[in-house]
């Protein structure tokens, strides 16, 4: 169990903490919901939470297949729903700077594809992921 220390510092801003490593973050709503956009808004920390878990649970695969993906980039886009207000898309497109046989990327991806924030998203929202090996 993790604990998440939220404070409301009002004017739509919030302060969090994480209990284990006492780091915190900043968020904002976004300009076009009523706030600044002076940081991260809760929806971008989700599409911050998808890009970070995929590349991580990655990350755990290439260790047991002893590869290296240091350098890896990925860029996560969100689009919103207006209506209802939600996250309908994040799309997901990773730059990888090496090559693997097609068997290790094929883990390699699938891994990506199944991380635990992907499996923790509503099913309506739309995940492409696009990979570029080499």
């Amino acid at each position: 169990m993790v604990e998440i220390q939220i404070a409301y510092e009002g004017e739509l801003h919030c302060t969090a903490r994480h209990g284990p490593s006492g780091v915190t973050l900043s968020t904002d709503a976004p300009v076009d919901n009523m706030g600044k956009g002076q940081s991260f808004s809760p929806t971008d920390l989700v599409a911050t939470a998808l890009g970070t878990c995929m590349a991580t649970t990655m990350g755990i695969v290439a260790q047991r297949l002893q590869i290296e993906l240091k350098g890896t980039r990925l860029v996560v886009t969100k689009e919103m729903s207006p209506a209802p207000r939600r996250i309908a898309r994040l799309a997901a497109t990773f730059h990888i700077p090496i090559k693997v046989t097609p068997e290790q990327q094929q883990q390699l991806e699938n891994a990506a594809r199944t991380c635990p924030v992907a499996r923790s998203v509503h099913p309506d929202m739309q995940l492409p992921i696009t990979f570029h090996w080499g």
